[in-house]
């Protein structure tokens, strides 16, 4: 491919490139030594002459059109009879008059592969971006005209964007689940086992990634029936659940994916660790499954003292306190079920384990992390959160069921499912009115939580309908500061990103109270909620979270946005004590992976991983994806997470922490010297900061060596 560049440049052009060339020379510099950003914007330009245009139906109307994906059974007839024929014209004429245009290649490549309606040949497109934008939005309005056209207008104008599920499947007729994810309990019984792994099949079937916790499964070795050394403990249900979301794809559309969390003071942790070692032995290695630890604060306090720490069994500690292990904090009691000889118990030294847990990272990038005691505290709902989910930003209350032999429900409790969607900073800083657009997007995820009915797994359905928990996320964080000339490692950096969460959970919380006003309803448990009490406001009406420097300051005043003071904040907590939230849960950010691309975005809120990044996209093999924003000209705000540093990027994590309800998936970026060490002072600096949880480990691997390719900008950068 470099060299097919290089000889098209020498000749006539870069028009005379198809497309994947004109994309590949983002990564060769040109004879000015400059980046060839406008090789990229042609990249996506021949794309659609070359192939889109091509390989797409025509139809002479929109009549023509929506009559056939109707017919056909491409469409949700019930969707489009919502609303009048009139109305129908209008928002198609609104959103192809807003003339959107892909600023990447990937971004196109990405709709078009991944997202976009096709013939059920796979070999012609059905929809242009616009189209599948319209039908998102009338799918999420059910028959509100003013609704659909404000969906509409936030999704196209790139200031709201549905996570994957909701954008793939809304409105048509062959669908999944419109849910990102889902989370389970199971119990220490085999009912409780065996109900979680169909259940893992049926939500795996049906799109969105599933978690399950463990930790209330006893040990390897402990009794059963009072019969000594019958437990096979937690490998070989994880065994289990490994097949079982390999098995379950969605038609070979979507993988299936799982992840697995363990308190790190269960008998089996250690083993639960090293079936992620390079070298495990095949009875015992997870493949495919994600891990994620549980670590209460008193972990942390052993090992700063140097002490051993005692794991104990999930089938005494129920059976002395007549709760699970799950639902007791391992910090409060610790003392307590050390001392207590009803309770079994061994130790490990607890550095030792720190150090494992690193080790198991640095080789895997696994296991998660979640500090159950900062999550807790941080917590405004009643009842404990004991694990999170497939990418470590969902954390809510859930409750256990109980089975009957058939594994029919003896005692119905709520599982968790979450409805994502993110906002593009940069773009609802463009807007002016972001509590318009927060407001947009948490009545958008509100929909998708309303039409969502798991029949095949009752106690999600439960959980759902008692919580309309919803996730707001955010991106582009890093182009947003960078396209303002702001470093990501400032503390101007650090301080837009605290002065824009509170205004971002001010408005949500505004918009989930004009909810319950109009629904005439709250979630279930909102009356012994820190909302309820007012006490979740102490924090919002003793201080301003205002920019606290010139320049976030005179960003916000330039940009239009009005951020809420100490007063607003005020009002706001009488407005919800007297008529209640509807959504139990309203932010998660999650990490963000094909939507930022077609939304022209840097991942989440992390920095990027490369000026110039490099994926590998099936057949069509190497393409290249410049940093939103970027240009030759302000490079030098493009730093990547692996020059900014762990703690650089938990400082700014923590500003947003602060006003997220639920969690955010932190990756945590090492050089490729790193040890386990830096791991490890890395972790203790997240959890000291007030950090809920740690998703990936990543240390920059020396990728190209012995290949480097002179001129090539992702060799050099």
């Amino acid at each position: 491919m470099l060299d097919d560049v290089k000889g098209g440049m020498k000749g006539d052009g870069a028009e005379t490139l198809d497309y994947h060339a004109l994309n590949a020379m983002l990564n060769l510099y040109d004879e000015a030594g400059q980046i060839r950003f406008d090789a990229d914007r042609k990249a996506a330009r021949q794309y659609f002459l070359q192939h889109v245009n091509q390989n797409t139906v025509f139809f002479h109307s929109l009549d023509e059109k929506l009559g056939y994906l109707v017919d056909e059974g491409y469409y949700e007839a019930e969707v489009l009879a919502q609303y009048p024929r009139e109305f129908i014209q209008r928002i198609w004429d609104a959103a192809f008059a807003r003339k959107f245009r892909f600023p990447t290649f990937l971004g196109a490549f990405k709709y078009y592969t991944s997202y976009t309606l096709k013939t059920r040949d796979g070999q012609r497109y059905l929809e242009r971006y616009e189209d599948r934008v319209v039908m998102v939005a009338l799918t999420l309005a059910r028959g509100d005209q003013a609704l659909a056209m404000s969906f509409m207008e936030e999704i196209i104008s790139g200031r709201f964007q549905p996570a994957t599920p909701t954008f793939l499947n809304a409105g048509k007729a062959s669908r999944g689940e419109l849910i990102s994810c889902f989370l389970l309990r199971v119990e220490d019984n085999m009912e409780s086992i065996g109900r979680a792994i169909n259940s893992s099949l049926q939500l795996s079937k049906r799109g969105g990634g599933v978690a399950l916790m463990l930790t209330n499964i006893r040990e390897h070795g402990a009794p059963i029936k009072g019969i000594e050394n019958q437990s096979s403990g937690v490998i070989p249900v994880m065994k289990l659940l490994e097949d079982s979301f390999s098995y379950a794809n969605q038609l070979g559309a979507r993988q299936g994916a799982g992840a697995v969390y363990l308190n790190a003071h269960h008998p089996d942790i250690l083993q639960f660790l090293d079936t992620k070692r390079e070298n495990a032995d095949e009875k015992i290695r997870i493949k495919t499954l994600s891990l994620g630890v549980v670590i209460p604060d008193v972990t942390f306090d052993l090992a700063k003292k140097n002490e051993d720490m005692y794991l104990f069994s999930p089938h005494d500690v129920e059976r002395v306190y007549g709760l699970p292990f799950s639902d007791i904090s391992v910090t409060e009691k610790y003392d307590e079920m050390v001392g207590d000889k009803r309770i079994r118990k061994k130790k490990i030294n607890a550095r030792a384990f720190f150090q494992t847990l690193a080790e198991i990272q640095f080789e895997s990038g696994y296991p998660y992390i979640m500090f159950e005691d900062s999550v807790n505290r941080a917590n405004p709902i009643a009842g404990r959160i004991a694990m999170s989910n497939l990418c470590s930003e969902i954390l809510q209350v859930n409750e256990a069921s109980e089975f009957n032999d058939d594994l029919s429900y003896a005692k119905m409790g709520a599982d968790i499912s979450c409805n994502l969607g993110s906002l593009n900073i940069a773009k609802a800083m463009d807007g002016g009115d972001l509590g318009r657009t927060v407001e947009s997007a948490i009545r958008a995820l509100t929909a998708v939580s309303e039409m969502s009915a798991i029949e095949s797994v009752p106690s999600v359905r439960k959980g759902n309908d008692d919580a309309h928990a919803v996730g707001l996320g955010q991106m582009n964080l890093h182009g947003f500061l960078a396209r303002e000339r702001i470093h990501y490692d400032s503390a101007e950096g650090v301080d837009f990103t605290r002065a824009y969460f509170a205004a971002v959970a001010f408005h949500a919380i505004r918009a989930s109270n004009a909810l319950a006003r109009e629904k005439g309803a709250t979630f279930k448990g909102f009356e012994t909620s820190r909302y309820a009490d007012g006490s979740f406001f102490g924090k919002y009406v003793d201080r301003d979270w205002l920019p606290e420097t010139e320049a976030v300051q005179a960003l916000f005043d330039r940009m239009g946005v009005a951020l809420p003071r100490r007063a607003d904040w005020a009002g706001l907590r009488d407005a919800v004590m007297q008529d209640g939230l509807y959504n139990r849960n309203l932010q998660a950010v999650p990490p963000t992976g094909s939507i930022s691309y077609i939304n022209n975005s840097t991942s989440s809120i992390h920095p990027i991983v490369s000026k110039i990044e490099i994926r590998k996209e099936g057949k069509i093999g190497r393409v290249y994806y410049p940093a939103p924003f970027m240009t030759n000209e302000n490079l030098g705000y493009y730093r990547d997470a692996y020059e900014i540093g762990p703690e650089a990027i938990i400082d700014v994590y923590a500003a947003a922490t602060e006003h997220v309800d639920q969690g955010l998936s932190l990756t945590l970026f090492f050089p490729a010297e790193a040890t386990t060490r830096d791991i490890n002072r890395a972790q203790i600096y997240a959890w000291r900061k007030g950090i809920k949880t740690i998703y990936y480990v990543r240390l920059r691997q020396t990728a190209l060596e012995g290949t480097e390719v002179q001129g090539c900008v992702s060799c050099t950068l």
